[in-house]
């Protein structure tokens, strides 16, 4: 399915969401009325009012941020009740916290009622949306005509694409020779689709209905094609450019414009930045809590590193930020202080291939090993995370000295701001090996979402608990 129409599904199911939000509103409140229950129940007008409107932000704002708009019409109904079952939890929490920092003593067995009669409504009317969607189609949607320019490989792949879109209005016409070489009649898929040539594009206009036309060619045919493309300027069809052509690129593309100027843009990392700066208020407020509740800790643990070694309690070193800019990474001194100067002897007992990593490291103090067991010694790295050098998710900071050998295809992990945990933290810490480590980090970029990180950060939690995996 396109994007556009991608966006328009999401807009109204959020809508809808809002929708049966006040309606399970409205019938949890008048159950709660008739239940004969001890406590009198009301709720004040401008109480409502206050209820409605956050309900109003929350169920579509989860509803984004679990990406479960993105998969209603795709999933199985399992698993749309799993994703709704999600939505509305994440919203009833929001509810609860929400009445709690505003004291407005509301009835928990109102709010029970508000989450089942929400979770039962969606997902009664999720999992009869695409019966719904598609009778909607039937009866008043337009069928969208795409012709594909080209006839290869390429080009058929995008044809059985567009075949499994069948059931969001999109019909494929057929295909548009315009490769030189010699070309099939009919090219079949699930079925034969008639093969014309690209000199029949202007009858081919007036006699049929073309909405759009989508070229699947080389990149070297593309200069080649600019009649084609005035073509159906003039006429005003509306043209798309598939730019597979680089399979191996696995940034996200779009289009962007400088002024005047579009430009086609190919990103390898995450790069919304709304989301991205809800991240940034995720990691400053639970930065900002973890440092008021650890500090008594903290001091203790200060404390403990000055009498039972000499040297500073702070180990500063210098990192690699994001995309490579240079930091002052703050520990918890875990070693003794000569550390770094006896690093080149033992340098060929390091197991990894680029990072230095020792077991039983002789470096490391009897306290040390205590901090590094369960990351203690990490905590002043939540400084870190205040002053916007780390997150509190992401792939760990090297030192430059390890970026110098990386790989090319293991640079791009810088292109995502570094944390204080990870994918690779959660399966084996500091067990992995080093290119585990750079395709768990480069899976975690790839795949990255804000659900993504509060699911790695309640992992992390019990897992430095335990304190397997570390050395």
């Amino acid at each position: 399915m396109f994007a556009r129409r991608r966006r328009k599904i999401r807009f109204l199911l959020a809508l809808g969401d809002i929708i049966a939000a006040l309606i399970t509103f409205h019938f949890a409140y008048e159950t709660r009325l008739h239940l004969p229950l001890e406590r009198v129940f009301f709720i004040p007008t401008p109480t409502k009012v206050l209820l409605w409107v956050a309900a109003a932000l929350l169920w579509p704002g989860v509803g984004l941020w679990l990406r479960v708009y993105d998969r209603v019409l795709s999933e199985r109904r399992w698993s749309q009740a799993a994703d709704t079952f999600r939505q509305c939890a994440f919203a009833a929490v929001g509810m609860v916290l929400l009445e709690y920092s505003l004291r407005l003593d509301l009835s928990r067995p109102f709010l029970g009622l508000w989450f089942v009669y929400n979770f039962l409504l969606l997902t009664l009317g999720r999992a009869a949306l695409p019966g719904l969607a598609r009778w909607v189609r039937r009866e008043w949607g337009e069928p969208l005509y795409v012709l594909i320019a080209g006839t290869g490989e390429r080009a058929r792949r995008l044809g059985e694409t567009l075949e499994r879109s069948g059931d969001y209005g999109i019909r494929l016409v057929g295909f548009l020779a315009v490769e030189p070489g010699d070309a099939p009649s009919t090219i079949h898929l699930s079925r034969p689709y008639p093969v014309y040539p690209a000199t029949e594009l202007p009858k081919l206009l007036e006699r049929h209905v073309i909405d759009e036309l989508i070229f699947a060619v080389d990149s070297r045919s593309l200069a080649e094609l600019e009649d084609v493309f005035l073509m159906c300027d003039l006429e005003g069809v509306r043209t798309r450019l598939a730019v597979d052509f680089l399979p191996h690129v696995h940034s996200r593309v779009y289009l962007d414009r400088l002024q005047n100027v579009p430009l086609l843009t190919f990103s390898g990392a995450p790069d919304d930045e709304l989301l991205l700066l809800m991240k940034r208020f995720m990691d400053v407020v639970l930065a900002s809590v973890a440092l008021v509740l650890l500090a008594p800790l903290m001091l203790l643990v200060a404390l403990l590193v000055r009498l039972t070694s000499p040297g500073p309690v702070i180990f500063r070193q210098v990192r690699c930020g994001l995309n490579g800019r240079r930091f002052v990474l703050y520990k918890f001194r875990s070693m003794y202080e000569n550390a770094e100067a006896l690093k080149p002897a033992l340098a060929e007992l390091s197991i990894k291939r680029v990072a230095f990593k020792i077991p039983n490291d002789p470096r490391v103090t009897p306290l040390g090993r205590v901090l590094r067991r369960f990351s203690i010694d990490e905590w002043p790295q939540l400084w870190n995370v205040l002053k916007g050098d780390m997150s509190l998710v992401g792939p760990r900071p090297p030192v430059p000295e390890e970026v110098e050998r990386y790989e090319r295809w293991q640079r791009r992990r810088l292109r995502m701001r570094p944390g204080l945990t990870c994918l690779w933290a959660l399966e084996g810490r500091d067990e992995l090996d080093f290119e585990t480590w750079m395709r768990k980090d480069l899976e975690y970029i790839d795949n990255w979402s804000l659900w993504l990180d509060v699911k790695i950060l309640l992992k992390t939690i019990p897992r430095v608990l335990t304190g397997k995996g570390a050395y």
